[in-house]
């Protein structure tokens, strides 16, 4: 794949060029090491290295042209530079013109917020399909091209494959895609260049501090989502979380509301809840859906919302919410033959585990028990832990800490810091496991009929990294097993 130089960078704002641009260039790279004869370069500064340290390196192989934001002191002859105020949105933008802008050549909807972007932007996708038209995804459980899936390795992938991704969809007849727009991802310009039919709103509360510094700086980077959506794009916001308005304070595009507590353009309403299901009212309209929790009623409203708003018959997304199943590893339930039951869900900040519990608090009322096996993420913002253990505690009868993915972090210093956050008479229901396999085991041993055991933090993950290594590990998986046990 060749295109010509001058092409390519036409839509940038250039501040410098030293160079031909009447030329090919044969590929589009920002490793260095994957840097090619011919090809662009460009030098981004990221969070661990910065590539402007490889572009003599990349232009001693004689790269077609160099895009950076800070001109090398030595220049090489037959390589184009080409400075730019950021190379991080450059590498957006050139990326979308690499692939053709595949993203002006779908209906393109982005999710971002703390909870819910998997659920949401996951149930659109199964909306369009059920709708009938071939669609795409980008999630952090899996990618989708069309039925075709695609492991994911990041909620929001590197521009070089997001585009990549969509250019797929594209090709493959797909005219929707749906996608999870992480904050980390505005923050690196990772969606700088595409064109979106509409964003989507779910909340937001504390989560990622270790990369944001501050929840102020966390809110920005959702914020810069909105800020780029163009005047023919909606905006959706949940109108019950107090951050929704300051999303779409500078957006171009149309806003609209969804709420369970007020008025708004949908209104979602829980009527009756359940262990394995809702009867949710909709703008009015009720509807039985497979899914359990106000927190579920939120994501629902939004995809109701969402469907509508991208197009969709009204009368028929009512009627293929209930067909619709929840995502692996969110409020996934299982239940023995000794009437026990288990959620396994991805809740990882307390917020999350504060709807999560709430939730089976609702359904077992004050007769039942909720055992909680919980850790918490090494390498992450520490200053959550001992909220995510206190919120946990005081909605259950027993709770068990436990390792998540510890990564390069010592788990029982997790569990110290967790444990931080529980008074005296909280301890004492405590118990401390470090390998969460037979925390899960024993969360099952103690369990009584009518119990139900929330097993939280992975949720859909396969794994469980330690010290640099991912070793399989699938709370579903475990669950099973120690009900098989159980069942004997």
């Amino acid at each position: 794949m060749t295109t010509k130089l001058d092409r390519l960078i036409a839509d940038l704002e250039v501040m410098e060029l030293i160079g031909e641009t009447d030329k090919e260039v044969t590929s589009l790279e920002s490793d260095s090491r994957k840097a090619e004869k011919g090809g662009v370069f460009v030098a981004v500064k990221g969070v661990t290295t910065d590539g402007h340290k490889y572009i003599p390196v990349v232009a001693s192989a004689n790269v077609g042209a160099v895009v950076c934001e800070e001109m090398p002191t030595t220049l090489s002859n037959g390589v184009t530079y080409i400075r730019v105020k950021d190379s991080a949105k450059a590498l957006g933008q050139l990326a979308s013109a690499w692939y053709g802008n595949p993203s002006g050549k779908l209906k393109l909807v982005g999710v971002t917020g703390t909870n819910g972007k998997t659920t949401t932007a996951t149930l659109l996708y199964e909306m369009a399909k059920l709708q009938g038209y071939k669609a795409g995804l980008l999630s952090t459980v899996c990618n989708y091209i069309g039925e075709r899936k695609v492991p994911s390795t990041h909620t929001t992938p590197d521009p070089l494959n997001l585009n990549r991704l969509l250019a797929e969809m594209v090709a493959e007849g797909c005219e929707y895609a749906f996608m999870e727009v992480s904050s980390h991802s505005t923050s690196q310009q990772r969606v700088a260049g595409l064109t979106f039919a509409g964003g989507i709103f779910t909340n937001l509360t504390r989560d990622h501090l270790d990369y944001h510094g501050t929840v102020d700086n966390y809110m920005r980077a959702k914020k810069a989502f909105f800020d780029m959506l163009g005047a023919d794009a909606f905006a959706l916001i949940n109108e019950d979380d107090k951050s929704g308005r300051f999303m779409v304070q500078n957006t171009k595009a149309k806003v609209y509301t969804y709420s369970l507590r007020s008025d708004a353009d949908f209104r979602g309403k829980v009527i009756e809840t359940r262990l394995d299901g809702t009867l949710l009212s909709l703008n009015g309209k009720e509807v039985e859906v497979m899914f359990t929790g106000r927190f579920n009623a939120y994501n629902l409203t939004a995809v109701y919302g969402a469907s509508i708003l991208t197009g969709f018959d009204p009368e028929s997304v009512l009627v293929d919410m209930s067909k619709l199943v929840p995502v692996a590893g969110r409020f996934q339930p299982f239940l023995s033959t000794k009437g026990v039951a288990a959620i396994v869900d991805y809740a990882h900040t307390p917020d999350a585990l504060v709807n999560v519990l709430d939730t089976i608090r609702g359904i077992v009322g004050s007769s039942g028990r909720v055992i909680t096996v919980v850790g918490a993420g090494g390498n992450r913002d520490s200053g959550k832990r001992p909220l995510m253990a206190q919120e946990a505690a005081c909605r259950s009868d027993i709770l068990i800490l436990t390792s998540d993915n510890p990564r390069f972090e010592e788990p029982d210093e997790i569990i110290r810091d967790m444990e931080a956050g529980l008074s005296r008479e909280e301890l004492r229901r405590t118990e401390k496991i470090t390998d969460r396999k037979t925390a899960i085991r024993r969360a099952v041993e103690i369990a009584t009929p009518g119990t139900v055991i929330l097993v939280a933090g992975k949720g859909h993950e396969p794994y469980q990294e330690i010290k640099g290594v991912r070793n399989h590990f699938d709370d579903a998986e475990e669950v099973r097993a120690a009900f098989a046990e159980l069942n004997k």
